[in-house]
């Protein structure tokens, strides 16, 4: 996975488990809902401004946007 895709996957990730819909973080973020929508699709690069206020937005470090996924067995401590 590339790190656009990644950063896609994890901010989908974040912005759901927040319960938030596309257009609520866009405001949140200050951005475009459309803007936003295609870097959820792994379309854009972001800068490093985009990412910070993504980040805040969402209460997060913006190291947790390319953490890579966690497996399975990760994610219940089964090997």
């Amino acid at each position: 996975m590339d790190l656009r895709q990644l950063f896609a996957t994890n901010l989908r990730r974040l912005r759901h488990a927040k319960g938030w819909s596309q257009d609520e973080l866009a405001l949140e973020a200050e951005m475009s809902r459309s803007y936003l929508s295609q870097i959820e699709k792994g379309k854009f690069y972001v800068s490093l401004k985009v990412l910070g206020r993504l980040a805040e937005a969402l209460n997060v470090e913006p190291v947790e946007f390319l953490k890579p996924p966690m497996s399975p067995s990760r994610e219940t401590g089964v090997e």
